[in-house]
């Protein structure tokens, strides 16, 4: 099976220029490839990461994958998939921004190590940032038709709302971003989403009117990434799920993934995992047979958690979902009960020892001292996974777990994080 007949079986092809011609360049040599994602916040989120998954298939096919930080057009704003005007950021925010998704790039596909990894990380600031506006619209602004811009999805479809001149030009800017790679690094392929092909499209024209019309460049995007709801994918019930572990962590981005629907895990294990198709058709199977045990989705957590934050995070991950099914939690490091109860209801005790049923209502846990006592006496109350059923029990900072945290249960699924006052 070719690169492109596997893209098409993970149904990761939207849009392909000369889908023939690209096919025979694929099968004649190692191709320089390129996808570029501009630095508009300080990490990628998951949605990101579906076209440099793309670019990972292609080098692990023998190609030569780079990868561009847009330290230059993320400083202007691309309009694409908006409906309104980017709020400009400073320069020194998008070269942090920068500095951080390239470090981010860097962990998921050079591990530090480029000759090993096959994979090359440039920043646009560095050519775009060299010429002049003279020389943007001497050299480069004459190549470029207003009326075909015009007729660009990106651009028509902001017509009525009005688009700025800055961001009007942006496809002229990753036009030239194009150009260079392929004259200067040999890059014959741009991927990117389904609202970039009009970006890709203008680069292609823009080659072949600098470099001749014989000139070898194709583009391909990805679709839409969308639910099987018909919801767009990418966003849990806390906003968007970030590759930075400090804005979602491990832990969380593991049980994002554990939780998708039997509707779209197969679908999501095509285009995020690097399992084969007898490996998916297998959990596929196992879908329509065994819903229940949720395989799939545990299978589909486990490779992508892996991938993005390595196996040691992974570990904990497991260990955190582990004690919070079974309710043993008393094992847990204030750290990892930080990060596994971080979207949990939480409560403030003062550091002093008082009955359980008088704490559980004086911290606003339980609404009443009778409701309290009704809980303790059937049992519904347990103290870091040990049931407590005595009216006389004491809570006090003794049971901190790491001399800051307890955990209350009530009843099988309800817990609580109660943090003691410094």
């Amino acid at each position: 099976m070719s690169i492109l007949q596997e893209l098409e079986w993970r149904g990761a092809i939207n849009q392909q220029t000369d889908a023939d011609g690209l096919e025979k360049l694929l099968g004649e040599k190692a191709v320089g490839i390129y996808c570029g994602v501009d630095p508009t916040g300080d990490s990628m989120h998951i949605g990101h990461l579906i076209p440099f998954m793309i670019l990972k298939r292609f080098q692990l096919a023998g190609h030569k994958p780079m990868v561009v930080i847009g330290g230059a057009t993320g400083s202007i704003g691309d309009p694409s998939g908006r409906n309104s005007e980017r709020t400009l950021q400073t320069m020194d925010t998008v070269k942090e921004n920068a500095r951080k998704l390239t470090a981010q790039m860097d962990n998921l596909f050079l591990k530090g190590d480029v000759e090993a990894s096959g994979f090359r990380i440039v920043n646009n600031y560095d050519w775009l940032s060299e010429f002049s506006l003279l020389d943007f619209l001497r050299d480069y602004g004459k190549h470029f038709n207003v009326n075909t811009m015009l007729a660009k999805d990106v651009v028509a479809s902001r017509l009525d709302v009005g688009i700025s001149f800055t961001e009007f030009t942006y496809q002229i800017l990753q036009s030239i971003d194009f150009q260079h790679l392929f004259k200067e690094h040999d890059i014959q392929v741009q991927i990117g989403g389904a609202d970039q092909w009009g970006n890709i499209t203008a680069g292609l024209d823009f080659i072949r009117r600098v470099e001749g019309s014989e000139a070898e460049a194709y583009g391909l995007t990805i679709p839409l990434m969308l639910k099987s709801d018909g919801t767009k994918f990418g966003k849990s019930a806390g906003g968007s799920i970030w590759l930075d572990p400090e804005q979602t962590t491990p832990y969380e981005f593991y049980q994002f993934w554990l939780n998708q629907q039997d509707n779209d895990v197969i679908k999501f294990l095509k285009y995020f995992t690097f399992l084969s198709e007898d490996e998916i058709s297998a959990l596929e199977t196992e879908v329509a047979e065994q819903p229940h045990l949720r395989n799939a989705q545990k299978r589909l957590a486990e490779e992508v958690t892996r991938f993005v934050h390595g196996q040691e995070a992974l570990d904990e991950a497991l260990l955190i979902t582990e004690a919070l099914f079974t309710g043993n939690v008393k094992d847990l490091t204030a750290k990892q009960i930080a990060e596994g109860f971080k979207n949990m209801p939480q409560f403030t005790a003062p550091r002093e020892a008082k009955n359980l049923a008088v704490w559980l209502v004086d911290i606003g846990l339980i609404s009443s001292r009778r409701q309290s006592r009704e809980f303790i006496q059937n049992g519904a109350i347990s103290i870091n996974g040990d049931k407590v059923d005595d009216l006389e029990f004491e809570i006090s900072p003794e049971h901190a777990i790491g001399d800051q945290y307890v955990i209350v249960r009530r009843g099988k699924k309800n817990y609580y994080l109660v943090t003691f006052e410094n």
